[in-house]
Parts: C-alpha cells; sequence; structure tokens
C-alpha cells in the first residue's frame, strides 16, 4: 500500500524509514538555508523537530526563503515552519522557540535529547555557544556558514572547518573554536569569493547596498544540502538512536 513515503522507502528501505522517524533534529535559524532544511527533513519523515528563531517574516524575504509569502508576512518564522510541516506530516512532532539564542536562553535547551543539530544561526556569538555546547554534550552539528553575497549554488561544499577556504566567516570561526578546543566540526560553506559591494547610483548620488544580498536558489540549495547531510549520517549510524 503507498504512503507518503512509499517512494522515499524504495530508496532507503524499511530500515532506513524507521530510522528517520525515530530521528529528534534541532534546527537553529529559520532563514532561508534553515527554513529549507527543516523542510527537506520533515519531507524524509523525520520523528521531532525542534524550530529555534526569534525572527517575523518580512516582505524582503519573499525573494529567498521558503517560509516568505505575501500571506505570511508578519508571522513568525517559527510559527509559519510549523504550520507547513504539520500539513506535510501530521505525525511530526514539532517543538517551537520564538526566541534568541544566546547566553540568557541557552539553558531552555537540553542539547543531549537531539540526536543532530543543524546550526543556520546567522550571529556569529551565537553559532560559537552552540557549537560549544553541542561539543560538551556530544551532539554532531552541521553548522551552515554566511551565504549572503553568493550567486553560484555550485560552489557549495560539505568539509571540516579545517578544509575550508575563501569563507570569510569560516575563517573566523576557525580562530575562535581553537581558543575553545575545538578543532573538528562539520561545515557547509561556499568556494565563491562574496560579490562585492556595490556602489548604486541614485539621484546622482551614490548609495551604498544596506545589507548583505541573497537569492532563492543559493539558499535552498544550502537547506536541502544540510538536510541531506544530516538524512544520510542518520542513515549510516549504526547504533540506535535516542529515545
Amino acid at each position: 500500500m503507498q504512503d507518503a513515503f512509499s517512494r522515499m522507502e524504495m530508496l532507503v528501505g524499511n530500515t532506513g524509514v524507521k530510522k528517520l522517524s525515530r530521528a529528534k533534529i534541532a534546527v537553529f535559524g529559520l532563514g532561508g538555508a534553515g527554513a529549507q532544511a527543516a523542510e527537506a527533513l520533515a519531507r524524509c519523515g523525520v520523528g521531532s523537530l525542534t524550530l529555534i528563531d526569534h525572527e517575523k517574516i518580512s516582505l524582503t524575504s519573499i525573494s529567498s526563503q521558503i517560509l516568505a509569502l505575501h500571506s505570511t508576512i508578519g508571522m513568525s518564522k517559527v510559527e509559519a515552519a510549523k504550520k507547513r510541516i504539520r500539513d506535510i506530516d501530521e505525525n511530526i512532532l514539532v517543538h517551537t522557540y520564538e526566541t534568541f539564542y544566546n547566553e540568557e536562553t541557552a539553558g531552555m535547551f537540553e542539547l543531549r535529547s537531539f540526536d543532530y543539530i543543524v546550526d543556520a544561526l546567522g550571529t556569529l556569538s551565537s553559532k560559537l555557544l552552540l557549537i560549544s555546547r553541542a561539543a560538551e554534550a556530544r551532539v554532531p552539528v552541521i553548522s551552515c556558514m554566511d551565504m549572503g553575497n553568493k550567486l553560484d549554488p555550485s560552489r557549495l561544499e560539505i568539509a571540516d572547518i579545517s578544509r575550508t577556504t575563501v569563507c570569510p566567516v569560516a575563517k573566523v570561526m576557525k580562530m575562535e573554536l581553537r581558543k575553545r578546543g575545538i578543532r573538528k566540526l562539520k561545515v557547509l560553506y561556499s568556494r565563491e569569493r562574496p560579490i562585492k559591494e556595490k556602489l548604486f547610483r541614485r539621484n546622482r548620488t551614490a548609495v551604498k547596498q544596506p545589507m548583505e544580498g541573497n537569492i532563492s536558489f543559493v539558499l535552498g540549495t544550502a537547506g536541502n544540502l544540510l538536510a541531506g547531510e544530516v538524512a544520510r549520517d542518520i542513515l549510516a549510524a549504526g547504533t540506535t538512536l535516542r529515545s
């Protein structure tokens, strides 16, 4: 009998479907990459998704983020994501936290309860804190580096942070993690050099681009790569996932 995951079962087998259905995954940050990763994982039938983000959806997100529609502008990202996931698979347990992850709020999360963590946070201090706490809890993490000002999704690559090149954020994080005694971290980064800041002419006056540019197919690809790595690691795991 066919169900929503019949085609996936043909690929990963009944054992694979069961492994994914038991997986408890946290996605920190629901921007373009994080939201896409959460949705892709939901379409894999994972058992539980915990979603963390403090922002609401804005008009400027429509060009690059899967959660952003004219009908969702002003809605919190976590609630918009939960609504979509419920419509994909109502059996997935979805826990949402509309909060900013930092030293004050980190205690809200028992990281040991997760099988995998996706770090798609946009603030360096928050990323470093999450990765450090996850290392203490011995929970696997994949961390998304900066996808802003990139135009070529074919240059995205998953690697240990020690092997990254070009990416300015990865360079800073590498140094900061070493100070914390962390030398290994799986990351998604781009080998494309960021498009340089441009000047726009408005009424004969040079105006600097006010924020980082981004585009749908880079962020969407990044999210799918994050989800794919998590799912493959879970499928490859020889041990029973956390109960």
